[in-house]
């Protein structure tokens, strides 16, 4: 998992021809314009229109970082695009654990005395942390607000975590494989966004299709199709495992790539059942939604055309976007509960509102009003509320600068907390996909981050980074650090219970780990470890944390692609694979 994928419109790896081009249709009429550019769209949504802020387009996919040799690609790899949609801004992939390509022993001597250098800087400057302190670029905020101290950090609010989860530790955690899904071949990039596990079914979207898997052993137990692919989901799931996805009413062609991502349904991942699919209409047409979530027993979607919420149990349409209305849903945080991010205002010159909402009605329950002028904001927690933005155009291509601690029941600022993108490797989409966030996790009223990959130091050139922590009541830094380890890279998953789960992404000559992290005591404990034997890694090596969807539960780690695409060669391709420990 060390290699991301190529962004859009570049070939895939091994050269064997480019990437499908990004469809380009005109936007859905109807809904608020406010003077304002329509976001910018998922696979096949209309492209941004002239106005906004124009990203700069990726660059090539990286060199292997280093510690890994410069071998080349896999043939074969499909061209899956960079995170968030093709015609979104893209960001940057961030070079993995791995080696320069060339360099020799020359090359080695400058690594060894530039980190020699940045390690004595960084034992003067952080009191022995690798990262230096952030300083609060002049921000003020009523609330507290916290920086990138990197000390001992603050002894007051949440106490962390209990140190209990669900997930056992095995006997013995190295991984065999229990199943895997080959790719589909396709004529052009198309959407497969989504995975859900429960106790019996792991579910994957395949082309204009649900299927469901049995867990342990990968035997095809059903099968929905549809008529079109799936363009959007959610991770939610209620407690009898229902969740909901948007999906096309008609496949793309070359005459007409894009449908409209209008079709909400609900699904029982367990039956393998589709228990309804409805549309919203503004005026007379279908509006195309950009996300969809999950609160209780409300579907929630949101679009540059309004939001709208629908019941889980028949479909019933409980809002939707009213005429003249001058702000609207561009989407919600779902979850615990039910957070609407509204957007008022014309382009350059934006309100972002934070409301929870009651989920039955939409009725708002409390609110927060952002700074003038941020136009995304993603929703990273809904239960405590965090959400996190950027702030003055500084995110560095992570989509998020700062992170605001928001208390739900009042709409006070809890506390304001800076992840510059040179310290932190947390990343949100934010522009549509407004709960699509890698690297942040929400537990023990605590936020854990990912740091940004920096050197080893000493005479290797290996990198590493750690997991961190900040009080969500005070702001600072805990003080609690998980090393990943030389070569390693580590990016936290999920809580489960008081602990985190984890991704360690490993260097060339070893294999990955599913980790456990005590909440409290910060110890890690391996719960699976997949091989380092060269055909394992192949496979796992073709899937991404932080540009495909990775799942554990119950013992079994479940790796996905969120995109597919047309590619040459004969070598074995994934859609998924699935690993069990024992």
């Amino acid at each position: 998992m060390t290699q991301p994928p190529p962004p859009p419109n570049q070939p895939p790896q091994g050269g064997f021809g480019p990437s499908p081009q990004p469809p380009q249709t005109p936007p859905a009429p109807g809904g608020p314009n406010l003077g304002k550019p329509a976001q910018p769209p998922a696979p096949g949504h209309p492209q941004q229109p002239q106005g906004a802020p124009q990203t700069p387009p990726p660059p090539q996919t990286p060199q292997p970082g280093y510690g890994y040799p410069g071998t080349p690609g896999q043939p074969g790899a499909p061209g899956q695009p960079g995170y968030g949609y093709p015609g979104q801004p893209q960001t940057v992939p961030q070079p993995q654990s791995g080696v320069p390509g060339g360099g020799g022993s020359e090359r080695k001597k400058q690594l060894t005395i530039i980190g020699a250098a940045v390690v004595a800087i960084a034992l003067i400057v952080g009191g022995g942390v690798w990262y230096a302190h952030s300083g609060d670029d002049g921000k003020k905020d009523t609330a507290a607000t916290g920086g990138t101290t990197g000390g001992k950090g603050d002894d007051k609010g949440g106490s962390g975590g209990t140190g209990t989860g669900k997930e056992k530790v095995p006997a013995d955690p190295s991984a065999k494989m229990l199943f895997n899904v080959p790719l589909t071949k396709v004529q052009q990039q198309v959407t497969v966004t989504g995975s859900w596990v429960t106790d019996k079914t792991y579910v994957k979207p395949g082309v204009a299709e649900l299927v469901g898997y049995d867990a342990a052993n990968g035997t095809k137990t059903w099968t929905i199709k549809l008529p079109g692919p799936v363009c959007e989901s959610t991770a939610h799931v209620t407690a009898d495992h229902k969740t909901a996805i948007l999906y096309e009413p008609a496949m793309p062609t070359k005459a007409k790539p894009f449908h409209g991502c209008s079709q909400i349904a609900a699904i029982d991942l367990d039956a393998g059942k589709k228990l309804w699919t409805q549309t919203v209409k503004s005026g007379d047409e279908l509006i195309s939604f950009d996300n969809v979530t999950l609160s209780g027993n409300t579907v929630a979607v949101g679009s540059t055309n309004g939001g709208a919420a629908l019941s889980l149990a028949d479909g019933k349409v409980l809002w939707s976007p009213k005429t003249g209305d001058t702000c609207y849903d561009a989407g919600y945080g779902g979850g615990d509960k039910l957070v609407a991010v509204r957007k008022c205002g014309q382009y350059g010159n934006r309100q972002l509102l934070i409301q929870t909402i009651d989920p039955a009605s939409g009725k708002v329950l409390s609110e927060y009003k952002m700074s003038s002028g941020i136009e995304y904001a993603s929703v990273i927690s809904t239960n405590p509320l965090v959400v996190g933005a950027d702030v003055g155009d500084s995110d560095g291509g992570q989509g998020i600068s700062d992170l605001f601690s928001i208390d739900n029941k009042t709409g006070a600022l809890r506390a304001r907390i800076a992840v510059p993108p040179d310290r932190f490797a947390a990343k949100c989409e934010g522009v549509s996909r407004l709960e699509d966030c890698i690297g942040a996790v929400v537990g023990n009223d605590r936020i854990y981050l990912a740091t940004a990959q920096h050197d080893v130091g000493g005479d290797s050139i290996a990198k590493t980074n750690e997991v961190v922590s900040f009080d969500l009541g005070t702001g600072k830094e805990t003080g609690q650090r998980a090393d990943a380890g030389s070569g390693y890279t580590i990016t936290p998953l999920r809580m489960d219970g008081g602990n985190i789960v984890a991704y360690n992404e490993p260097p060339y000559n070893k294999g990955g780990q599913v980790l456990a992290i005590d909440g409290t005591t910060f110890k890690k404990t391996v719960l699976l470890q997949t091989s380092a034997d060269d055909s394992v890694r192949d496979v796992v090596d073709s899937f991404s944390v932080r540009y495909g969807e990775t799942l554990y539960q119950n013992g079994r780690l479940y790796l996905s692609q969120r995109y597919i695409s047309e590619y040459e060669g004969s070598g074995a391709r994934y859609l998924a694979a699935a690993y069990g420990a024992g």
